[in-house]
């Protein structure tokens, strides 16, 4: 590297989903904040799928070499083989110093440095919630990513201490950067917007409990169903139930549903617009997340930044992100409903928390993330 300029970086966007979940916005808002940065602090090129490649020459301005990787990358099976061969013959096409994967895998000779991002742990503090096949893939990954890295990126310092206690990672080579919120896209939403999504939804002037994730069994979707149901059953105008997001493999879900009684109302959306996010968020009694861990918590946070109350579990980051600005319950279906029901009770408390996690959210800036990540970077490139 040329003393004064910047390490020329290749970032890996071709394992960004079509469907904008948690690995999708954290490389828009990785790679937002990068193109906002001054052209002497990062050299980037960047190689996406084909869909995302104009998405992204027009978010970083030109700034960045934007590359269309292969038509195949679009299926993961092909993906992680070019990853191993085409990835690395690229980076040193593009002249990279550096070279980022943001999704826990990474090519085993990449020509130059590496960097990767690890999201979480909970392939191996939960591994009863995933498949066989998912549970091995990664946490093969992540032992490989952990030896193979030159450095290893994760979202929160709860994700590190598992990795470094679980498997034995070296702490000198793991920096936290936590994730951010795109204040523009997540914002306290106007009367407006409330009642477009709630049109859309179907629920006039009903008030809601939202979520907003993948439907996986980490998420603890059905005790949320049940300790809903619980919580409103003897409401006379007991507020909805809205599951928002991809369906996810739980199967437990559906027997969840299957046990709520027919005068309440469980809605399952699917995907939303991303313009609506805010009015969907926003537009809750409170936003429920019981989840058993995370390696970040990044709905959360979206919530949180919506002014949105709410009531999630004290697991791993969870804390990290929440704070004291957060309700917390634990994972178990009765005490769901006990802490639920308190909160619904309680709009003073509710008024209070929407405040405080809004306030808490402006802590998570995306601009705070690419500032370590360029660090990081200029500690591993090659001259």
């Amino acid at each position: 590297m040329t003393a004064g300029r910047p390490p020329r970086v290749l970032v890996d966007a071709t394992s960004v989903p079509a469907d904008r979940g948690g690995v999708g916005r954290y490389v828009d808002g990785l790679l937002g904040a990068l193109g906002r940065m001054d052209p002497d602090r990062v050299d980037l090129a960047v190689v996406a799928q084909r869909s995302d490649a104009e998405r992204y020459s027009r978010m970083l301005d030109h700034k960045a070499e934007v590359i269309a990787g292969p038509a195949a990358v679009a299926h993961r099976p092909a993906r992680l083989a070019w990853e191993q061969t085409g990835l690395p013959l690229l980076a040193q096409q593009v002249g990279a110093q550096v070279l980022h994967s943001p999704f826990y895998t990474c090519p085993l000779r990449a020509g130059c440095p590496v960097t990767v991002t690890v999201h979480d742990a909970t392939f191996f503090t939960e591994p009863e919630h995933y498949d066989n096949t998912k549970r091995t893939f990664f946490r093969s990954a992540i032992k490989t990513s952990l030896r193979r890295a030159a450095r290893v990126i994760v979202p929160s310092k709860a994700t590190r201490d598992e990795l470094i206690r679980l498997l034995d990672a070296d702490p000198t080579r793991i920096d936290v950067a936590y994730h951010g919120v795109d204040q523009a896209a997540f914002h306290a939403p106007t009367e407006e917007e409330k009642a477009r999504v709630r049109a859309r939804l179907g629920l006039t002037d009903a008030g809601y409990v939202a979520f907003l994730g993948a439907k996986e069994p980490r998420k603890n979707v059905p005790n949320l169903i049940r300790g809903w149901a619980r919580a409103v059953a003897d409401w006379p105008h007991p507020p909805a139930l809205v599951l928002a997001g991809g369906q996810g493999h739980d199967d437990e879900i559906d027997r969840a549903v299957a046990e709520v009684p027919s005068h309440l109302r469980l809605l399952r959306p699917g995907y939303l617009r991303y313009a609506d996010l805010p009015g969907f968020l926003g537009g809750a009694l409170v936003a429920c997340y019981p989840s058993f861990g995370e390696g970040f918590g990044l709905p959360i946070l979206e919530a949180m930044a919506c002014a949105t109350p709410v009531l999630t579990t004290p697991r791993l980051s969870l804390p990290e992100v929440g704070g004291d600005a957060v309700a917390y319950t634990t994972e178990d279906a009765d005490r769901i409903a006990t802490d639920l029901a308190d909160l619904l009770h309680d709009e003073p408390r509710r008024l209070t928390l929407a405040k405080a996690g809004f306030d808490r959210a402006k802590e998570f800036t995306w601009a705070s993330s690419a500032e370590v990540h360029v660090t990081t970077w200029k500690r591993v490139a090659t001259p």
